[in-house]
């Protein structure tokens, strides 16, 4: 089973700002960068909320082209498409991620593995 992905070149900045202005999601995408490069089984993120909201919000990433999710089995691996957004928008994820950093408000995923800063 293949899901949907916008092309590089479909990634539109509105649309990454609205997705990432989501605690959530933004959560999910820094716990993401603090883990470049690995995918990562959906159900690391279930402490984020039930696995209908979880779907919700991993869709969301997708379409905008801010995660790729892969089917492998029954599982599907997330990791970040790192390298489609600093090619569209050079900086904007390194700084949105920094930002997020310090931010307490948001929800934490994995906190003791992330790496603040890193």
């Amino acid at each position: 089973m293949t899901l949907p992905h916008p092309n590089a070149d479909q990634i539109t900045l509105p649309i990454v700002l609205a997705v990432l202005g989501d605690p959530t999601r933004l959560a999910i995408v820094r716990f993401l960068a603090s883990k470049e490069g690995v995918p990562m089984n959906c159900s690391k993120f279930l402490d984020l909320g039930s696995k209908t909201n979880l779907s919700y919000h991993l869709a969301k990433l997708r379409e905008a082209g801010v995660t790729r999710t892969e089917a492998v089995g029954t599982n599907r691996m997330i990791t970040l498409r790192r390298d489609d957004l600093d090619r569209r928008f050079p900086g904007l994820l390194d700084s949105v991620i920094a930002a997020a950093g310090d931010d307490k408000a948001l929800p934490m995923v994995g906190a003791a593995e992330i790496e603040i800063g890193a």
